[in-house]
C-alpha cells in the first residue's frame, strides 16, 4: 500500500507525484563478535525497511521520529547518494535505480539535499562564493556535454565560452545570496568567518543554485542556536511558497514540523507507522507512539499566552516553543509520554516494533506486525497507520465513536 494513500478530495487526487519508493529497503552487515550467536544476531541490519511513500508536487512532506530511527538514511536511499538494498525509487515517473552513475549525475540538478551540520557541509577552505559557482559550471558543462556531445576543437572558442560561463556563475552566486539574505560581500569569505545560521544559509543557496524541483531538508535546524532557528524555517517555508519547490522534510523538531509541513510521515525503526494531514495528526494521533511523541513535546501555556495577547516572550526558547493547533495550550499531557529506548535495529522485537514501549499494547501486538493501512472511516481524508488498536491512548469522542476495534 502506497503510503500516500487514497484521498476523496478531488484537487489533491489529481496532484502530480514527484517521487516515490516502493518497498524500499536498506540492510548493512551485521558485524559478527564472539557473542554474536548468543546475542541472536542477525546477518544484516535494516535502517529502511520496506518504505512506500508518495511525495507530491508543490507539498513539504515531513518525516518525524527519534534519533537513529533510519530518517537520514531514508533520504540518502531516496536520492541514490547511497544504493538501496531492494526496491525502486523513482522521480517524475523515471526509474532512479535503473540510471547510469552519468545519467544519474545529469538528473542531480533537479533534487538536491541540505545538510544537517552546516559546519562540515561546506569546505574550510573554499570561499562561499566559488563555493556556489561549483554546482553551477558542473552542471552546465554536463549539460554542455549531453547536448553537444564534448567541448570544442577549437582552443580559443573553448577559453571563452569558459570565461563566459565563469561570469554568469558569478553573478548567479550573488543573486543567490541575496535570495537567502546574506550580503554581497560573503561571497570572499571562508565558512569559519560565518556565523552557524548563515552557514546553513549558504548550504541552502548550495541547493539552490541548480534551480532543482526537489529539497530534501535533513534536520536543517537541529545543529543551529534556538535564536536562529524561525528564521531559517521562515526562509525555507519563503522560497518554498516563491520557487513552487517540493520540501521533504526530515525532523524530529515538532515545531518546525508543525510550521511548516501539509503531511506528516511517522517513522519508528526504518519502518512509516503513521501519515496524515499534518493538522489531522497534531489534533487527533492514532498510533500510539506518534501520541507519545505528541506528549514529549515542552508546553509554555504561559509563552504563549503572551504571544496571543501580542507580548514578546521572555525567552528564546519560550518563542521557538510551539503552539498550539488553531491556538491554545496542548491537550497532549494527558497521554502517555514516550519513555525507553529505542530498540536496536541488528535484534529488532517480533510483531510490532513498538509494543515493547507501548503504554496500550496487547498480546496479539508481539506475535504480528501490523500493516500500514487506511484508518477506520472518519478520521480524515487521508489516515495511515500500522497499529492493530489505533487511536486506543486518550480518545477523544469523535476518536471513540470511529475507532476499529
Amino acid at each position: 500500500m502506497s503510503a500516500a494513500g487514497a484521498s476523496t478530495d478531488a484537487p489533491r487526487a489529481r496532484q502530480e507525484v514527484l517521487l516515490a519508493a516502493a518497498g524500499l529497503e536498506k540492510r548493512y552487515p551485521a558485524r559478527r563478535s564472539l557473542l554474536s550467536r548468543q546475542r541472536g544476531s542477525s546477518a544484516s541490519i535494516a535502517a529502511v525497511a520496506g518504505v512506500d511513500l508518495e511525495v507530491r508536487r508543490g507539498e513539504c512532506l515531513a518525516v518525524v521520529g527519534e534519533s537513529g530511527s533510519g530518517k537520514t538514511t531514508l533520504a540518502l536511499c531516496l536520492l541514490r547518494l547511497i544504493e538501496p538494498t531492494a526496491g525502486r525509487v523513482t522521480f517524475a515517473g523515471e526509474d532512479l535505480l535503473a540510471l547510469s552513475a552519468g545519467q544519474l549525475r545529469r538528473r542531480r540538478r533537479r533534487f538536491q539535499m541540505i545538510y544537517q551540520d552546516p559546519y562540515d557541509s561546506l569546505d574550510p577552505r573554499q570561499r562561499i562564493g566559488a563555493a556556489l559557482e561549483e554546482p553551477v559550471l558542473l552542471h552546465r558543462r554536463l549539460e554542455g556535454e549531453a547536448v553537444h556531445g564534448g567541448e570544442g576543437a577549437d582552443g580559443g572558442g573553448h577559453r571563452a565560452g569558459w570565461r563566459a560561463r565563469r561570469r554568469a556563475a558569478r553573478r548567479r552566486a550573488l543573486e543567490l545570496l541575496a535570495t537567502v539574505g546574506l550580503p554581497p560581500a560573503a561571497a570572499g569569505r571562508l565558512p569559519h568567518e560565518l556565523s552557524g545560521g548563515q552557514r546553513q544559509r549558504v548550504g541552502i543557496a548550495r541547493a539552490l543554485a541548480v534551480e532543482p524541483e526537489l529539497l530534501i531538508a535533513d534536520e536543517p535546524v537541529s545543529a543551529l542556536d534556538v535564536s536562529v532557528r524561525s528564521q531559517i524555517l521562515n526562509l525555507l517555508s519563503d522560497l518554498q511558497q516563491r520557487m513552487g519547490l517540493t520540501l521533504l522534510l526530515i525532523a524530529h523538531d515538532l515545531a518546525a514540523v508543525e510550521h511548516m509541513a501539509d503531511r506528516v510521515a511517522v517513522f519508528y525503526l526504518g519502518r512509516i507507522v503513521e501519515l496524515a494531514q499534518r493538522a489531522e495528526l497534531f489534533a487527533h494521533p492514532l498510533h500510539p507512539y506518534t501520541a507519545c511523541l505528541l506528549a514529549s513535546v515542552p508546553s509554555v501555556p504561559a509563552a504563549a499566552a503572551a504571544v496571543a495577547a501580542g507580548a514578546a516572550p521572555a525567552t528564546a526558547e519560550a518563542a521557538a516553543a510551539p503552539a498550539a493547533p488553531g491556538g491554545g495550550e496542548r491537550r497532549f499531557r494527558q497521554r502517555a509520554p514516550l519513555v525507553g529506548e529505542p530498540p536496536s535495529p541488528a535484534a529488532p522485537p517480533s510483531g510490532c516494533a513498538f509494543h515493547p514501549r507501548c503504554p496500550v499494547a496487547q498480546p496479539r501486538c508481539a506475535r504480528e506486525r501490523p500493516p500500514l493501512l487506511p484508518a477506520a472511516p472518519g478520521l480524515g481524508r487521508e489516515r495511515l497507520v500500522a497499529c492493530f488498536y489505533p487511536g486506543s491512548l486518550a480518545l477523544s469522542p469523535r476518536e471513540k465513536g470511529a475507532a476499529t476495534p
